[in-house]
């Protein structure tokens, strides 16, 4: 027994996962609020971007775009130089 069809044109699910193809772009929270240089010294806004390892979350997952990106790659790490941030996430 065949399963049954979907009612989409494309045949595909509504929801696009890793494999499924393109999903929706997120837009840069930076040029959103037109922030133009990312602030070491902005703790809390830095902790968005860093996993929970420690480690600068990629741009594919944080939604940043290039430029920002690496703002905040720069920022993250004068943060830590300075022991704003940690380099390893708490256990």
């Amino acid at each position: 027994m065949a399963a049954p069809k979907s009612d989409r044109k494309d045949g595909g699910s509504r929801k696009r996962g890793p494999a499924g193809g393109p999903g929706r772009r997120k837009s840069c929270f930076f040029c959103k609020s037109k922030v133009d240089e990312v602030d070491y010294k902005n703790v809390n806004e830095l902790r968005r971007y860093v996993s929970e390892k420690g480690k600068i979350r990629s741009r594919r997952i944080s939604g940043a775009c290039r430029r920002h990106q690496r703002q905040v790659a720069v920022a993250v790490k004068r943060a830590r130089e300075l022991a704003l941030l940690q380099y390893i996430g708490e256990k």
